[in-house]
């Protein structure tokens, strides 16, 4: 079983759409951390807040293929596809950190772990995770940050 963390967001009825991705990561892969919710500014576009948070789990399935489940969860709450990258959405799942893998094809370990709204609720579940590149903790590099805190919402 490998360690995974993922990082979810939503600002289309994010609350509707967080609490059942997070059913569902329930569902298939049994007991998940999930970190508190924080409110923050869309990025590159102008848009409604984003509701985020990050989650932890045990998985034997590959990256490859949890990427997959996980695109198909998104579309099975409304992602959008054929919209431009940086707009709204219903939910958004990336895989931040599978086990201590660098794999560049997935983008794994996500560049946006050097933004609030992924490493703030990754540092409440995370602390102590090695970034598998720069070889900093989680919670170093959220002590470290510049970024704007996030304000937390109950979700």
């Amino acid at each position: 079983m490998t360690r995974v963390y993922l990082s979810l967001g939503s600002n289309l009825e994010p609350e509707k759409h967080l609490r059942a991705a997070i059913d569902e990561l329930r569902a298939k892969f049994g007991d998940v951390i999930v970190s508190p919710t924080y409110r923050f500014p869309a990025v590159g576009f102008e848009g409604p807040d984003f509701l985020n948070l990050a989650a932890a789990i045990d998985t034997d399935l590959d990256a490859a293929s949890l990427n997959d489940w996980l695109h198909d969860l998104e579309n099975r709450h409304g992602r959008r596809r054929d919209v431009p990258r940086f707009s709204s959405r219903t939910l958004d799942i990336d895989i931040v950190l599978y086990g201590d893998a660098v794999m560049n094809e997935l983008q794994i370990p996500r560049i946006e772990l050097k933004y609030a709204f992924v490493l703030q609720p990754m540092a409440d579940i995370a602390a102590d995770a090695v970034h598998p590149v720069s070889q900093k903790t989680i919670g170093e590099l959220w002590r470290t940050s510049n970024e704007a805190r996030g304000e937390r919402v109950d979700l």
